[in-house]
């Protein structure tokens, strides 16, 4: 497949990257400085993007299988500003005016359904992340919003706590659910479930929640 990742830098995008890279696919990674960008291989395109212009957006979506926006707020003051939302709003249009239909994009659990019959700690914990990061997970409502709205076949990947481990290939998704206990899982096993998610009917305009 011919794909285009967006945010190839973070450390769930570069996994995009390399695993789609090894699993043969052509990739487009649009990255705002490219000396900063150290993945190579055979059938890597590498551009640099404007994300505040989507004309400038159009030729890295164009002909494209698919889109992966790994796009997120670095600083707290982003999430405040919206930041992923409006990222995605560009990615949206430039794929509107390409043509290009299918779109995944990372956002987090604690968007998605609390889980039916979870630990009262696994409650507890949901309900003072959402008090602390209500900043970010607002703004990554506000994109999904903006998802639902468009015309795209559009999934939203979302990841609960991030932790850094080797692939393992064991999490669980749960398409517009959240798993009990569900409670972290590593970047690369994200990276792999939105991968395997390009092609999966069931989680098209669907949030879908992975965790170990």
């Amino acid at each position: 497949m011919k794909l285009t990742v967006f945010g190839a830098t973070g450390r769930i995008g570069q996994q995009v990257v390399e695993q789609a890279l090894a699993a043969g696919h052509e990739v487009t990674a649009v990255v705002r400085d490219p000396a900063r960008f150290t993945v190579t291989g055979a059938g890597l395109d590498v551009l640099r993007g404007d994300l505040s212009d989507p004309e400038s957006l159009r030729p890295a979506v164009a002909g494209r299988d698919a889109v992966l926006s790994c796009l997120g707020a670095n600083k707290r003051a982003d999430a405040a500003s919206g930041i992923a939302a409006r990222l995605t709003r560009s990615i949206v249009t430039a794929m509107d005016a390409a043509g290009t239909r299918r779109l995944l994009v990372i956002s987090a659990g604690p968007v998605g359904p609390e889980a039916p019959d979870d630990p009262f700690l696994d409650r507890l914990t949901h309900t003072i992340v959402n008090a602390l990061f209500k900043d970010v997970y607002d703004d990554l409502r506000q994109m999904e919003a903006e998802l639902a709205a468009s015309a795209l076949d559009w999934t939203s990947v979302r990841p609960v706590r991030l932790v850094d481990k080797p692939l393992t290939s064991t999490y669980r998704k749960a398409v517009g659910a959240t798993p009990r206990s569900a409670r972290s899982i590593g970047r690369a096993d994200v990276a792999q479930a939105m991968l395997s998610m390009i092609d999966d009917a069931a989680t098209v305009k669907q949030g879908v929640c992975v965790a170990y």
